[in-house]
């Protein structure tokens, strides 16, 4: 009896180790150098007949499922000969060397590569903004880089300090998480002014996730993440020169400038550095304010990289940032402000801004398993005034990062866990908040510890699903609180991808840092409680499916977004018109959306995008719940682009509907002057560029902005008295400036 138990075990364990081995073939793909085998990343492993496969990965490792009618296994890499390896039909272990380079006569392969697109291959809808679309218009800044995306609109936060902010899902850019290079940033004192601290040139690319994203990278994404990724001192990603000159019709100049320099045979050295100044004094609506602020600001990043060579990879990076801002009536003196009978408003706002960041990595043995660590420090100091209200502050900011990756039993079932750490302290002075009235501490420090664990499972085809789940504690308030994530992929065979996705987030409200520029108005600033915690779900799902008429490629995406707020910062507008009231949520706040795209190449080099958006955004103000201030109910979107050649034309024209307004009719100066709007009006907004290439080195390109010439009309209220009790610059709903030209140049040295 106790034999035959012995062999139903043996024969159930048997069972259960088949089934764990999902009968596949696993192995490393190598090629020889010098007489020494290397791991080949990258390299092709698919089935002859049915052409599914995988590709390895950092460490040549591959797996591939076995089916009963797959005999011939294809090993394929660029610079090598196909290998067919014949009755690879039970599962087994199996290492391949890649050993007949391919020998090819000189020939010239041409690709334009696409401005943006949507991998179906990936578990979270994650919108790609590629190199291509950030030159495809003037691209000064990451304010500038959105223009051609459907998804994220970026809009002027008042009519005076030249900030921008952005919108996805029809949310406040407070609720997208901002990351650069997978880095928490631009919270705090640089959410108000961040979009403009990084150049245009800088970046490689842009990755737009909407809805909640991994728990990997902390809880604060709500409506979405944006994370933009750097170039970096690799052959493939920086030039070894890089100049850029811009200048437009209002003489705004920028120099931009990259240098690569390789430091022994693998690690690099790259500098960037930016020049920017907006000198002129314009006021084209004649309302005796200046249009744009009066800028200038230097930047420089020296970043290094030691690629994975074996066990260890790493990169370092610096960052220093200079920018002086000024603004207000067009006499205004900086030096006269507190002169008594002066009378002129002016605002000023002086930055400085220093990060520093490390990430490395350890690779193990073991295939697909190593552990990561990302340290970044940030100081950053701001000096301003608006009008007589001084409001000076200093944040530093520590944030870590532990990350331990690996897999179970295969790469069908992968995981990740880690750790992570932050730090904010604020110092802020201000002297314009009434003392009656529940304040924000000028001093405060924040610190969050945190765990999380995300599961992967993936069956290299149809199916994947991601879980994540991490729990934080904040020390300011002295809370315990959990984030569950979760999404899901189906492709079928027919190039249709499905994802679902559902989770939490939360953030701490920064209210006088993050929304600063409301500052620029004579409205008294009053909170009616402590802020507490922001709390949200949030719910997706996404379609996008790609066919052919014809020759040519068509991307379809759709996709519908909810959000749901337990609790919101409410700055409420409406309930006195010379009050911003600032409380926490009491009812209900939600945001729908849903978007559709078309991506299609009409003929050869000729490439049309089309979208059209609709939100719907609501939150209780006042005990009355009421459409969210200044968040256009639709938007639509064509972009065209044609490249005959050394040529390059782009068109971008945005369709802009409408969205309710603050109610003003308590403020006697803008019921006179007729400035009481209950809806901002539908508007369009056209961009223009077309960019000739100059042999391998040079390019000129030459645009116009806002060629409809639409603009807001006295976005100023009350701007004949600043000191009165009517001014107000934060009523902004449209364009502040007409038509601009621009003219730039590139020269890069491969």
């Amino acid at each position: 009896m106790k034999t035959i138990k012995i062999l139903i075990i043996i024969s159930l364990l048997s069972f259960v180790a088949k089934g764990l081995a999902q009968n596949v073939i696993e192995g490393t793909v190598y090629e020889e150098v010098n007489g020494k085998k290397q791991p080949l990343q990258g390299a092709n492993v698919y089935w002859k007949i049915a052409n599914v496969g995988t590709v390895t990965d950092e460490h040549g490792h591959y797996s591939i499922e076995i089916h009963p009618t797959y005999k011939c296994l294809v090993f394929s890499f660029v610079g090598y000969e196909n290998d067919t390896v014949h009755h690879m039909a039970t599962p087994q272990h199996y290492d391949h060397v890649m050993t007949t380079p391919l020998t090819l006569s000189e020939v010239e392969v041409a690709a334009r590569q696409k401005a943006q697109f949507v991998s179906s291959l990936e578990a979270h809808h994650v919108e790609h903004i590629t190199g291509e679309a950030l030159r495809r218009c003037a691209c000064c800044s990451l304010a500038e880089s959105f223009e051609t995306n459907a998804s994220v609109d970026v809009a002027y936060a008042d009519a005076v300090t030249g900030a921008k902010q952005i919108e996805l899902l029809g949310l406040s850019g407070l609720y997208t998480q901002m990351m650069t290079e997978n880095m928490p940033n631009f919270r705090g004192l640089a959410a108000a002014f961040g979009l403009g601290y990084v150049p245009g040139t800088w970046m490689r690319g842009i990755s737009v996730s909407k809805g909640a994203s991994s728990v990997r990278n902390g809880y604060e994404s709500i409506s979405g993440q944006i994370n933009v990724d750097f170039k970096e001192p690799q052959e493939d990603h920086a030039e070894k020169v890089f100049i850029n000159g811009f200048v437009n019709t209002m003489a705004m100049t920028e120099l931009n400038f990259n240098a690569r320099l390789n430091v022994g045979e693998r690690d690099g050295l790259l500098l960037l550095g930016h020049v920017g100044f907006n000198p002129m004094k314009m006021d084209g609506n004649g309302d005796g304010f200046l249009d744009d602020p009066v800028t200038s600001q230097y930047s420089v990043f020296l970043r290094y990289n030691h690629p994975n060579t074996g066990h260890f990879g790493c990169k370092l990076g610096v960052k220093a940032l200079k920018e002086n801002r000024l603004s207000g009536q067009m006499d205004f003196d900086p030096a006269h402000r507190l002169d008594e009978g002066y009378g002129l408003y002016g605002i000023g706002i002086n930055t400085e801004r220093y990060e520093a960041f490390a990430k490395t990595g350890f690779i193990f043995d073991r295939p697909e398993t190593s552990l990561g660590i990302q340290q970044q420090v940030t100081y950053h100091k701001m000096n301003s005034y608006f009008g007589l209200a001084d409001y000076d502050a200093t944040q530093l900011s520590y944030y870590a990062n532990l990350l331990f990756d690996s897999y179970i039993v295969n790469d069908h079932h992968k995981y990740s866990l880690g750790a992570s750490y932050s730090y904010d302290r604020y110092n802020e002075q201000q002297n314009f908040l009434p003392t009656t009235q529940e304040t924000t501490p000028q001093y405060r420090v924040e610190q969050v510890p945190g765990a999380f664990a995300e599961y992967v499972f993936s069956d290299n085809h149809h199916w994947t699903a991601i879980a994540g789940f991490r729990a934080d504690y904040n020390t300011y308030y002295d809370k315990l609180f959990y984030t569950p994530r979760l999404h899901v992929r189906f492709r079928g065979h027919d190039e249709l991808a499905i994802r679902l996705s559902a989770g939490k987030g939360y953030r701490s409200p920064n209210v006088l840092a993050e929304n600063a520029t409301m500052l620029a108005s004579s409205r008294a600033i009053r909170f009616l409680e402590t802020p507490k915690m922001e709390e949200a779900w949030n719910y997706g799902v996404n379609l996008s499916k790609h066919f052919h008429v014809g020759e040519k490629e068509v991307q379809l995406l759709f996709d519908a977004y909810r959000t749901d707020f337990v609790n919101q910062i409410v700055l409420d507008r409406d309930a006195d018109a010379h009050e911003i009231r600032i409380y926490n949520l009491d009812g209900r706040s939600f945001s729908n959306c849903a978007q559709v795209q078309v991506d299609y190449e009409l003929f050869r080099n000729f490439d049309l995008s089309a979208a059209f958006r609709y939100t719907d955004v609501r939150m209780t103000i006042n005990d009355t719940l009421r459409e969210k201030p200044f968040v256009n109910r639709y938007k639509g979107l064509l972009t065209l682009s044609y490249a005959p050649g050394t040529w390059q034309f782009d068109l971008i024209t945005q369709f802009n509907g409408d969205s309710r307004i603050p109610d003003l009719s308590g403020n006697a100066t803008a019921v006179a002057d007729g400035q009481v709007l209950e809806r901002s009006p539908f508007h369009v907004i056209m961009n223009a560029q077309v960019t000739k290439k100059l042999g391998a080195h040079w390019e000129l390109y030459a645009g116009g902005e806002n060629l409809t010439n639409y603009k807001q009309s006295h976005p100023i209220v009350a701007a004949s008295e600043p000191f009165g009790p009517d001014f107000d610059a934060a009523m902004v709903w449209g364009p502040l400036s007409g038509i601009r030209g621009y003219f730039g140049f590139r020269f890069q040295v491969k």
